[in-house]
């Protein structure tokens, strides 16, 4: 993400997904990040064993603005994934999220 001059704050997630919180660079969109990030984790993960060979990431992503008094909150909320999904799972917890919010999102990305 360097590279793209976006700056990593805290990355983590679970077994079904990802977090990154990052300071955006100006030059890059949302989804170019994510496509590259995509792009050579994916390229990598399939360096580490036969196992991997079949991995891919969904198309969906979901991006969120976060104002800097919120953002040791979050490194928290991100640091904490295990604690955090053995209480309730993510599919339910994001759904409500973007429910709350207003916010359209495609059903495919929720199905198991």
């Amino acid at each position: 993400m360097n590279n793209l001059e976006c700056s990593p704050i805290k990355i983590g997630g679970y077994y079904d997904h990802v977090h990154i919180l990052c300071r955006m660079s100006k030059k890059i969109t949302v989804i170019k990040l994510l496509e590259e990030i995509k792009r050579s984790s994916s390229k990598w993960i399939k360096t580490k064993g036969n196992e991997f060979y079949g991995f891919h990431w969904q198309d969906g992503y979901g991006a969120f603005t976060v104002s800097s008094s919120q953002v040791n909150k979050i490194i928290n909320y991100i640091e904490y994934q295990h604690v955090h999904h053995e209480k309730r799972v993510f599919k339910d917890e994001y759904a409500d999220l973007l429910k709350e919010n207003d916010t359209d999102y495609d059903e495919r990305y929720f199905l198991d």
